[in-house]
């Protein structure tokens, strides 16, 4: 008997051994499981973020510049993070976007000004996508530029109609995974690390043309229309959620929220982060390594995926410009929706249908054919893009100050007034921006 009750104990014990093996396989699945449930409007947001007018700015950056301009990146990222996260907060805990939020706050010529700069901005960003992404499809397809912005530009309006954005946002994800084809490129191509580690932690060729390039970087990794996007989703998820109320109305949920915020902002804005360093590297250790140093086309900047890609670096380029677009062409034009209509108290929502808010829906449309109309500007797509992106770095300044007044205002925010930790960086944030701006604007007026 002993021996066999000595087997049953050391199978016992042995099985007791798989299983607590098995037990923290099972744990860190729950809790990535977890966390995936926890990604939302920070992590749309985030891919938004590299729509065609950042993958054009990032790669002109590369190109001209080589990795002389990498230190914008690993800076702009806990600045980018904060901001948005400013944004989030003000949408949760009031229960409102944030234009809502200004238009109580601020004077109606001060409203107006924000809300106009912003509808400037977006059309023009929009225009600028769209001719891309025609540009894009032209290279592979053939045929007229023209016809595909229209076709773009109704294709999104549609699906923003009758299709909610959430729903075919996530299959769009998948087209941006051929960003991930910039890190092949470094990992293929001759890549001078030692200057790229330089590039990373001193600023260098700061001339004229860094100082727009700067200006563009910054506009197109912070931008105003992700602002108000962010902050109308936060709001948006609690008119989804059952039971769900505003921070203020509800406390106690508040320390679980914000944490949700926090990995939702940070793990969005860390996955646009990595791809615009990607893009730079990429552009800089062929395209300004073999002497072109400037964008001008659409062909242009494919060619920086031609070691990887060899004759499919266009179709490879324009899957990235199209799948970019259609997911930041309703962003952008749901951002000017939400502005123009919580500025306007119309009912507002993309879990409405379009007859339930006929006005809000009327914005998206507007703004989205009023944005193809520029592609019949003569400016090349690439370029249309790049200047987009200085616009969106000039305009986000007012915003930025009126968001950061806004979430320290106990009479908006009630007891949930940003942590001192994040006041601190959306204000650094703000100067650095504002600093930028103030830079480019001198170097224009004087001599």
């Amino acid at each position: 008997m002993e021996p066999h009750i000595i087997k049953v104990e050391a199978t016992a014990s042995s099985q007791h051994g798989a299983h607590k093996r098995q037990r923290p396989a099972k744990s860190v699945k729950r809790r990535l499981i977890a966390a995936a449930h926890e990604l939302g409007p920070g992590l749309v947001t985030g891919a938004a973020d590299d729509d065609p007018s950042g993958i054009a700015t990032y790669s002109q950056a590369g190109a001209q510049f080589g990795y002389g301009l990498l230190w914008t990146m690993p800076l702009l990222f806990p600045l980018m993070s904060a901001v948005q996260l400013v944004s989030a907060h003000i949408g949760r805990v009031t229960g409102e976007g944030l234009a809502k939020n200004l238009a109580r706050a601020f004077p109606k010529p001060v409203l107006l000004f924000l809300i106009g700069t912003l509808l400037v901005a977006n059309a023009i960003n929009i225009g600028a996508d769209l001719s891309a992404m025609g540009a894009s499809a032209e290279l592979v397809v053939g045929g007229g530029r023209h016809a595909f912005v229209l076709a773009f530009a109704l294709a999104s309006v549609l699906l923003q109609l009758f299709v909610p954005y959430h729903q075919y946002a996530r299959f769009l994800k998948w087209l941006t995974l051929s960003l991930f084809a910039y890190v092949g490129v470094i990992l293929v191509v001759h890549t001078d690390w030692p200057a790229a580690a330089r590039g990373v932690i001193w600023p260098s060729k700061l001339n004229e043309s860094a100082v727009l390039t700067i200006v563009a970087l910054f506009g197109t990794t912070i931008s105003p229309y992700l602002f108000f996007w962010q902050s109308a989703q936060e709001a948006e998820e609690i008119v989804d959620t059952k039971g769900g109320r505003p921070l203020k109305s509800s406390p106690r949920s508040a320390k679980s929220q914000f944490r949700r915020m926090r990995f939702d902002t940070i793990a969005g804005m860390a996955f646009s982060n990595i791809i615009s360093i990607t893009i730079i590297l990429a552009t800089a250790a062929t395209l300004h390594a073999s002497g072109v140093t400037q964008i001008n086309t659409a062909s242009e900047a494919a060619e920086a995926l031609r070691p990887i890609a060899g004759r499919f670096a266009f179709l490879l380029f324009a899957v990235g410009i199209v799948g970019t677009g259609l997911l930041a062409v309703p962003v952008l034009a749901g951002s000017a929706a939400f502005a123009v209509s919580e500025a306007a108290d119309w009912k507002r929502g993309l879990e409405y249908t379009p007859g339930q808010a006929m006005r809000f829906y009327g914005v998206i449309a507007a703004a989205t054919l009023i944005g193809s109309l520029f592609d019949w500007i003569r400016l090349d797509p690439v370029r249309a893009l790049f200047w987009s992106a200085v616009l969106n770095g000039l305009v986000a300044v007012p915003i930025m100050i009126a968001m950061m007044i806004l979430v320290s205002r106990r009479s908006v925010m009630g007891r949930f007034t940003a942590s001192r930790s994040l006041l601190l960086l959306g204000w650094a944030s703000t100067a650095v921006m504002a600093t930028a701006a103030f830079a480019l604007i001198g170097q224009a007026v004087l001599p």
